[in-house]
């Protein structure tokens, strides 16, 4: 059978990816946080919170970034060297930068503050994000000898159509793990910020090498730490199969059916910590995240590439396939136009 000839796949409209980017939200916290402060708010709690998410909205954008490029030596060379700028501007502003900003007039000095205040959740984001991927590294060498880890693999489903993949996810909103590690980040940073101006004799004798470090390894590194292993207690074995006319989605003992005419949205993400499928018709509304699951022996924690006859099906259940600038990313959605679904060339 020839393929179709069907017009490009639609790209998500602009506005939208502007209004999800950590970018925009970033911007958009330090320009109230600078405003307020410019109105005399100085670093009261509000302002101080919007620049600690503010600027933890711009290390977690680089750091993902940092992580999708290609090859991934040029990401991590890139990784090492803007952690070590950042740090560097730190300390050099710390050490220095009193002095030289007696000299500016007060709207620039309140600018400067604020961006000197949200450099720090940056800071700590890029370098925590350093040392998971230097650790990653170790944790690769260290286990070279035995067979690499694989992703899961679809298996062709016993007295049933299509084919299914068991994995290990969490079920959980992206929005709520987003909005929870904002939550933390501003609860963490505030913790923080008040313990070091409660212990301020002691902070002003580590100085401010030896600080960023000791917040590192005491607040953030632990932080962290708790943070996924809480998530992890909610691991459960999930089970997808796309058959001839219908997805099926089991999370532990539940299974529900959803059939390609009704499915709305489906999002398949292969890699990265958001590895994970969104589900959204016919009643069901889920997303089982596996990136950030413990995977079994010897497998990886991500989702296989999606099988090409489901291109073909969605394609005529009605559904579009929508581009994106990640190539881990495959996204379906009906009325977003006229379907344009075609399955990927080998």
């Amino acid at each position: 059978m020839t393929d179709i000839e069907t017009p490009p796949a639609v790209r998500a409209p602009t506005w939208r990816r502007l209004v999800l980017s950590p970018l925009t939200w970033g911007s958009a916290l330090l320009a109230v946080a600078i405003i307020a402060t410019l109105a005399g708010d100085d670093l009261s709690f509000f302002p101080f919170l919007l620049m600690l998410i503010g600027g933890w909205c711009f290390g977690f954008s680089f750091v993902n970034a940092a992580l999708e490029m290609r090859p991934p030596r040029n990401g991590l060379i890139l990784h090492i060297a803007v952690a070590v700028l950042v740090a560097a501007v730190l300390i050099l502003v710390v050490e220095f930068g009193r002095d030289a900003m007696a000299s500016l007039p007060e709207p620039v000095r309140g600018v400067i503050v604020v961006l000197q205040m949200a450099a720090i959740p940056a800071a700590g984001w890029i370098w925590l994000g350093l040392l998971a991927r230097i650790s990653d590294g170790f944790t690769r060498r260290n286990t070279k000898k035995r067979p690499s880890p694989v992703p899961p693999e679809w298996v062709k489903e016993a007295n049933a159509d299509g084919s299914a993949v068991r994995f290990p996810a969490i079920p959980i909103r992206v929005r709520s793990l987003r909005t929870a590690i904002i939550v933390i980040v501003g609860v963490a940073g505030s913790g923080t910020t008040l313990l070091l101006i409660a212990l301020d004799d002691i902070a002003m004798r580590l100085g401010p090498r030896l600080l960023v470090i000791a917040v590192g390894l005491l607040v953030a590194l632990p932080v962290y730490l708790v943070f996924t292993a809480v998530l992890r207690r909610r691991t459960t074995s999930c089970t997808v199969a796309f058959g001839n006319d219908e997805l099926r989605v089991r999370v532990g003992d539940e299974q529900r059916a959803i059939p390609f005419r009704e499915l709305e949205f489906l999002l398949w993400r292969t890699g990265s910590e958001y590895a994970r499928i969104e589900v959204r018709g016919a009643g069901v509304d889920m997303t089982l995240v596996a990136g950030l699951a413990k995977p079994p022996s010897g497998f990886t924690a991500e989702l296989p590439p999606l099988p090409r006859r489901v291109f073909r099906r969605f394609e005529l259940a009605g559904l579009t396939l929508q581009k994106s600038r990640r190539r881990e990313v495959v996204t379906f959605r009906r009325g977003a136009g006229p379907a344009a679904v075609s399955a990927p060339r080998a």
